[in-house]
């Protein structure tokens, strides 16, 4: 019987719920929402899996301990306390990522040196020699979070890494724009929407085209880590290669999509790029990019859903960002009958110029900006003449999220920040309870080939124009820690 242990899947805050449902649809077990994170317990099998085919993760981590400090003193023997030797060896190198929001330990970079100080003078005190650190390709990855828990009272947690770079960072991004989409915020918005491939998609202003090629991969249920050169995990002590090949070439969940998706965007440059990143990732058979202003957009021939993210007036913006917006309601409006529209925005003032009553307005931070996904149901005529032959303006599932309590925070700014220093998607994790524990007719069938060894998973990766992957380890650790955490709270807001 294999062993299950506690997981920590993070991500950006709003996408909590979607993130959930996927581990339950993954099949993850004892799955709890926190604050931009998800806990759940599972094997080492599941670990790679979310890895591999989680669209809304960012990491993956696996607590080895949880212990309580009132100074950098306890942190360091907290960390020492453990025997690293099960995770690492004088050849190998490691890092320190931490996240603090506590009175006591008010600097971030003081605990990872901490935490380093500490494993390697154990092996210093054991060995005689110690690993050295690198920050930009380690073979072991850390985590620590700390958190105040009561008046001069920290409560620690510490990670492995799972994952390594962001999960956001897919593999199939050739070039960019400015201000891209995150892979993961694109795919959060795709699910909320409950699309799932039965019709066409369309993004008007697809820039470098992430909205699109993450519709493709849902459409067609293929894990996006098929691109990725690598994961933390292959570096372990005890990584199981023949498991992690069979979980690549596992394609017998992928789907065929009979459908086709759209993007656009009026800058020549843009749509140059896109065309790159939906080349480089295999998908050009079921996306398009034009050149084309939303202006000049007319009604598509099939049932379409539209999914976009229009300038702010922040990082981009236009010469007429209301003009922009007051467009966009009346192109929805006239040349987008029978179909549903969703709008991640910023500014309030900016859904005032789109003229439309949303359906649903979902809170989400893109960055470290609040931001409203609000979705359009596009009908002919009046709104009274719509309902009285039927029609269906919120479901009760929205009517529900609709009628939450403190969705939205009490007179609510659109031009509030998040007060951190570091990114959404690293931000950490709020508090929530731990639990005791004792691809096929999406690719034509020639260009899959097994994965039985790293040339053989190279070369599937040669149809996505990636670069051959690094030589890994062949070992993962051996003794997952099995001990009960009560609590990993997350920095604020």
């Amino acid at each position: 019987m294999t062993q299950k242990f506690e997981l920590i899947a993070k991500t950006f805050m709003g996408l909590e719920p979607v993130l959930a449902k996927e581990l339950a649809q993954l099949g993850a077990e004892d799955v709890v929402e926190g604050r931009r994170m998800v806990s759940f317990t599972g094997d080492k099998e599941m670990m790679y899996r979310a890895n591999f085919q989680l669209h809304t993760a960012i990491r993956i981590l696996k607590p080895i301990k949880h212990f309580k400090a009132l100074s950098a003193d306890d942190v360091y023997e907290g960390v020492k306390d453990v025997d690293w030797t099960e995770y690492l060896d004088n050849d190998k190198t490691f890092a320190v990522d931490s996240v603090v929001f506590s009175e006591e330990f008010r600097h971030s970079k003081f605990v990872a040196y901490k935490v380093k100080d500490a494993i390697v003078d154990q092996f210093r005190e054991k060995t005689g020699t110690r690993p050295n650190i690198s920050v930009t390709n380690p073979d072991i990855r850390l985590h620590i979070h700390i958190a105040d828990v009561a008046p001069g009272k920290s409560e620690c947690t510490l990670c492995l890494d799972s994952s390594g770079e962001s999960l956001h960072r897919r593999g199939y991004r050739q070039e960019s724009v400015e201000a891209p989409l995150n892979e993961v915020l694109a795919a959060g918005m795709i699910l909320m929407t409950g699309w799932q491939g039965e019709c066409d998609f369309i993004d008007p202003m697809c820039g470098s085209g992430t909205l699109a090629i993450e519709a493709a991969l849902i459409a067609r249920n293929m894990a996006p880590g098929l691109f990725r050169k690598e994961f933390a995990f292959e570096k372990w002590p005890d990584f199981d290669a023949d498991l992690f090949d069979e979980i690549y070439n596992d394609d017998s969940k992928e789907r065929e999509f009979h459908h086709h998706i759209y993007g656009y965007d009026v800058d020549i440059k843009a749509v140059n790029t896109a065309r790159m990143n939906v080349k480089a990732a295999g998908l050009t058979s079921d996306i398009t990019i034009a050149e084309q202003d939303f202006k000049d957009f007319t009604q598509p021939k099939e049932k379409s859903i539209m999914v976009t993210n229009p300038p702010y007036g922040e990082r981009i913006s236009t010469p007429n960002l209301l003009g922009t917006y007051k467009m966009i309601g009346e192109r929805l409006k006239h040349q987008f009958t029978g179909n549903d529209a969703w709008i991640l925005s910023y500014r309030e003032e900016c859904f005032e110029q789109i003229g439309l009553k949303p359906s649903i307005k979902i809170p989400l931070y893109n960055g470290s900006l609040e931001c409203e996904f609000r979705k359009y149901q596009m009908f002919d005529g009046k709104m009274k003449e719509f309902r009285s032959e039927g029609g269906i303006v919120k479901t009760e599932e929205e009517k529900r999220q609709m009628a939450e309590k403190h969705r939205f925070k009490k007179e609510r700014e659109f031009k509030k920040r998040l007060d951190e220093q570091e990114e959404n998607e690293e931000g950490d994790i709020r508090s929530f309870k731990f639990h005791s524990l004792e691809r096929k007719a999406s690719k034509p069938k020639e260009a899959r080939e097994p994965r039985n060894s790293r040339e053989s998973r190279e070369s599937r990766g040669s149809r996505n124009s990636r670069e051959s992957r690094d030589s890994r380890g062949s070992r993962d650790f051996k003794k997952p820690f099995k001990k009960n955490f009560r609590r990993f709270d997350d920095d604020e807001d």
